[in-house]
């Protein structure tokens, strides 16, 4: 089945444009939170933990709770792999022939784009809280690098929440289409009627059957007629 563009996506088996492709807001929006994503969990890790010198353990930067720092790179990693995905998704969205697999396609975008969106409000209200309460790393290290992950999980809030508003765009966009088609196939008989012609309506009129018949009847009276032999 041939989309024709259902969900805001090209015709199925059109020919790929790199520049049209690159140039595509849900595109950038993905490559946005490919590159936050990676900075806010490599932030984390290279420099969210110190080490303590008395007990040789790890310790927390965000208030010496571990619990910030795991989620804030679970936040990174997966979302860096959902961004890869979606690019590729994107990419093979112009090929998809199928209106339900679309449909699926959007929707599951729409509904991680948001949940990931919420996630991220979650993380930056929350490693922002601990790190309001923590006590300043010796000499600042790591400072840098745990405001550098707040701050870019500020931005993955609008970048997911920018992939979600797309991805709602398009299901409208589709439900427009599939709601014209159902309406157009439910009419069969619209454009088969046609005009009724116009005249004179005496010269189409035909006498019905049997009206001589009841005028001579009415000529003749009561008058009686032999047979001839």
């Amino acid at each position: 089945m041939n989309t024709g563009g259902a969900y805001g996506g090209g015709k199925a088996g059109a020919s790929f444009d790199l520049i049209t492709f690159v140039q595509r807001p849900q595109v950038i929006l993905r490559g946005c939170c490919w590159l936050f994503s990676i900075i806010v969990f490599g932030c984390i890790s290279s420099q969210g933990w110190r080490v303590d010198p008395t007990t040789k353990k790890d310790i927390c930067l965000y208030n010496n709770n571990p619990t910030a720092c795991n989620y804030g790179v679970t936040i990174g990693v997966i979302g860096f792999l959902a961004s890869m995905g979606f690019i590729a998704g994107e990419y093979f969205f112009e090929q998809m022939s199928s209106v339900k697999t679309r449909k699926h396609y959007v929707l599951g975008d729409l509904g991680f784009s948001g949940l990931w969106a919420f996630l991220c409000l979650i993380g930056f209200k929350y490693l922002w809280g601990e790190w309001s309460n923590a006590e300043a790393p010796p000499q600042g290290y790591g400072e840098g690098n745990v405001k550098a992950t707040i701050f870019f999980l500020f931005l993955l809030i609008g970048a997911w929440s920018g992939c979600a508003y797309f991805a709602y765009k398009r299901f409208q966009q589709g439900a427009d289409v599939a709601f014209a088609s159902t309406y157009d196939a439910s009419d069969p008989t619209a454009n088969q009627y046609s005009s009724y012609p116009i005249g004179n309506e005496t010269d189409q009129y035909n006498e019905p059957p049997f009206s001589n018949a009841g005028q001579q009847h009415q000529r003749g009276g009561n008058e009686y007629q032999a047979p001839t032999y």
